[in-house]
């Protein structure tokens, strides 16, 4: 399925992970046990960048500029709060300690057609920053917005029929 809508997607998050000075791969997920994160409303932008460098030379009278360092970004989830989910029972908790986690997004792209049909996924590793609750107005849900700050590549799988 070349595109897809975010609905059906799902997060979760693993148990602590180091992060690693190489690229992650999948087999390092591996034996993860994943916790879904319920009532998801939003998963947010995250993906690789490059940090710019840049540096005027006198003689040349333009600013060169070169790629620094990748950086994942900062991952902001956003859940309609539920004390009693255990996904978000563990982003609680995971705030409260330094310790990096393994996270998992999985979209609902399956092929329609196959033996066993699986989605692709996103899995990297990453701080969770903040999980701070949102109280807005009566006619409002209550929010549970969690920020991860991602220390890894990002871990693509892709769809497949099998």
């Amino acid at each position: 399925m070349p595109v897809f809508a975010t609905a059906g997607s799902k997060v979760f998050i693993g148990t602590a992970m180091d992060d690693s000075n190489e690229d992650l791969v999948a087999a390092d997920f591996a034996d993860q046990i994943w916790t879904e994160i319920d009532y998801v409303e939003s998963i947010g932008t995250f993906g690789d960048a490059a940090n710019a460098i840049e540096t005027s030379f006198i003689g040349r009278g333009r600013v060169l500029k070169a790629k620094g360092v990748r950086n994942a970004g900062n991952l902001e989830l956003v859940a309609g709060l539920d004390l009693t989910d255990a996904g978000q029972l563990a982003v609680l908790a995971a705030e409260k300690t330094k310790a990096n986690y393994a996270f998992k997004i999985e979209f609902a792209d399956a092929p329609a057609i196959g033996a066993s049909p699986k989605n692709s996924t996103r899995m990297f590793v990453g701080l969770m920053m903040t999980a701070t609750e949102q109280l807005d107005g009566a006619d409002n849900i209550m929010k549970l917005n969690a920020s991860i700050g991602i220390n890894s590549n990002i871990v693509r799988t892709q769809a497949s029929a099998s």
